[in-house]
């Protein structure tokens, strides 16, 4: 029996000074990190943290990509994944999207939103 696992981490609520423009460099911005990880787990011992993904870890490299200054929600989604498969790289998939609450459009919209995918599939 195969079993395929999923780790998520979802709406990972971050302020951080992303965007093409100066001003949103400066003032900062909000926006919400998705993560989906999957992979084989085995059939025995779903106790041990090491044959899991540990959200923690996720967490912890979502915050840390998305501190420094940077013009593109792109360059923090590829570094993410990049990161979560470096520390991971016994994940089949691995999924990033990051909505920007509040883009400076001048007009109403509910946010904008970047998404990379890795597979081994």
């Amino acid at each position: 029996m195969k079993i395929v696992q999923t780790v998520f981490l979802e709406d990972v609520r971050v302020f951080a000074p992303i965007g093409f423009y100066v001003e949103e460099q400066i003032l900062g911005n909000e926006f919400l990190v998705n993560v989906s990880v999957k992979f084989d787990a085995g059939i025995d011992d779903h106790e041990n943290l090491d044959k899991t993904v540990n959200y923690e870890i996720l967490y912890q490299i979502i915050h840390r990509v998305m501190k420094p200054k940077r013009k593109l929600l792109e360059s923090a989604a590829h570094e993410i994944l990049k990161a979560i498969h470096d520390h991971f790289s016994f994940a089949k998939t691995i999924d990033v999207s990051i909505k920007k609450m509040n883009p400076p459009f001048g007009g109403d919209a509910a946010h904008s939103k970047v998404a990379v995918q890795y597979s081994c599939i």
